[in-house]
């Protein structure tokens, strides 16, 4: 396996025969990426909204797989651990039809992705892919004093049409974006989102709360 240890910038890589070019813009990496796979562009989507997640690079390098060197998909950095990721496709198959276990090199482990695995997070993709666009559109826009008042109105659950008719003032779109942007750091939650789409009646509350 290749260091891993700190990618610099992902491999490059020409668009493959008949797949789409899917272009997003990363808020933690403060840059665009080019992605070439759906599969792909759902499990940036985990990989973004994950507040856990401190850094990532897409197409980070290669793994040995027996005799084969493969792609990887992502490297995704934790606090306390660094991960390489394989999506479904050639080199998460070589992996499974081989047995290989991974451990890396006691810092870095490789995690397989399935296709089930994408589809069972499906609805929270689906949502957090409507919410991006908003927070990027507003970045350096929001002000602390919002958020923090947005905070603390959830501190017992609030319907999103509430939290906008609060501090909208006639817009709702920076008031949507402070909510978004408080789910986005890990600040409050919306467990509803993993199973139901996103709502006027969808309720946030502060993370130490609960629901």
């Amino acid at each position: 396996m290749e260091d891993f240890s700190h990618p610099a910038k992902p491999v490059a890589l020409a668009r493959p025969r008949g797949a789409h070019r899917l272009e997003a813009f990363s808020l933690k990496l403060n840059r665009r990426l080019t992605l070439y796979r759906r599969c792909t562009l759902d499990q940036w989507i985990l990989i973004e909204v994950d507040a856990a997640i401190r850094s990532f690079c897409e197409r980070p390098g290669y793994v040995q797989i027996q005799e084969k060197r493969l792609l990887a998909d992502f490297w995704v950095s934790y606090s306390d651990r660094q991960e390489v990721v394989l999506l479904p496709g050639s080199a998460a198959a070589e992996a499974m039809s081989q047995g290989v276990t991974f451990e890396g090199d006691g810092a870095i482990d490789v995690r397989i992705i399935s296709s089930a695995d994408l589809a069972a997070s499906r609805t929270w993709i689906d949502n957090r892919k409507r919410m991006l666009p908003c927070l990027v559109i507003t970045r350096g826009l929001l002000g602390q004093f919002l958020s923090d008042a947005v905070e603390r109105f959830v501190a017992s659950p609030k319907a999103l049409s509430a939290i906008e008719r609060e501090f909208s003032g006639g817009d709702p779109i920076l008031a949507r974006a402070a909510v978004f942007g408080l789910l986005y750091a890990g600040r409050i939650t919306a467990p509803e989102l993993r199973a139901n789409a996103l709502s006027p009646t969808t309720l946030f509350v502060a993370e130490e709360s609960g629901l």
